[in-house]
């Protein structure tokens, strides 16, 4: 009788109020990889639009500033550090200029990834021919670019005993796409580490340090936009037609889809969640095709 008492004042006390200032950055910081791209910046926008100081990591510092000039007067809240997520040095530079300028950090997202053409087979680029250095420039962003600043940023959490990390990861973890094998093969890792940091970050250091994961569906990007649909007319291409024959909801994921999955998994509201992967695809990882 005694817990159940105690379980029915908790749920009393739980306001509306207090559900939504679980989503109320004031006072918040958060590091964003890759946050010049559409994912990215987007993301940054609604962090900066809930009230966290952000900062965007860019290997790119103009885009960077182009993308916090689209967010109007969000961008005020928005700092952009040029940073190569392949260079420790960089890295290791860029996570101290953030700590200074906010004081700490409370969130990092691992947005910075990504494929590349001579890493993508085709009728003229087989299987057999993928050249070593684009094999490995694709699985060194993905996954060393998801490792290194997680060392770099998640060495400040320890310190301060708390903090949550975001990584991207992608459907391609779930169920490996055509054409793609690197990517796919690299962003399982990005999964799995996911996992393993979860752990080690909980046991090793503090259990209010939370590793998670989002793995997005098909979403239009610069990237793929192409591979999706036609340059010239528009339309859907063979591949894109078949990507939304078996996507449940029939249509390409928008970067505000994203935002309740990172919102949650960056707030107060999931302090008991960590090490998990939440698929945002439309259902496309429910439907087996009949």
């Amino acid at each position: 009788m005694a817990a159940t008492a105690g379980v029915e004042h908790h749920v009393e006390a739980l306001d509306l109020a207090g559900l939504t200032k679980m989503y109320d950055f004031t006072g918040k910081s958060v590091a964003i990889t890759g946050g010049a791209g559409i994912l990215g910046s987007e993301i940054a926008g609604a962090l900066a639009g809930c009230g966290a100081q952000v900062a965007i990591l860019d290997v790119n510092p103009d885009a960077g500033k182009a993308a916090v000039d689209r967010m109007g007067e969000r961008g005020k809240q928005v700092t952009v550090f040029q940073c190569d997520v392949l260079n420790r040095d960089s890295i290791l530079k860029t996570a101290e200029d953030v700590a200074a300028r906010f004081g700490k950090l409370d969130c990092l997202v691992n947005g910075a990834g990504g494929n590349k053409p001579t890493c993508t087979t085709s009728p003229d680029l087989k299987f057999f021919d993928l050249p070593a250095d684009a094999l490995r420039w694709v699985f060194e962003l993905n996954i060393l670019g998801t490792i290194l600043p997680s060392q770099a940023f998640g060495k400040i959490m320890a310190a301060q005993g708390y903090g949550a990390i975001l990584n991207i990861s992608s459907m391609n973890a779930f169920r490996p796409l055509t054409r793609i094998p690197a990517y796919s093969a690299a962003k399982a890792a990005v999964s799995n580490f996911t996992q393993w940091l979860a752990v080690h970050m909980a046991q090793e250091y503090s259990p209010k340090i939370r590793v998670n994961a989002v793995a997005p569906g098909f979403f239009l990007t610069n990237q793929n936009r192409f591979l999706l649909t036609d340059k010239e007319t528009g339309g859907l291409t063979a591949r894109g037609k078949s990507i939304i024959a078996h996507t449940p909801m029939a249509r390409f994921g928008e970067p505000q889809d994203l935002f309740g999955s990172v919102l949650w998994l960056l707030s107060p509201a999931s302090d008991f969640v960590t090490g998990i992967v939440v698929p945002v695809d439309g259902g496309f990882s429910a439907y087996s095709g009949v």
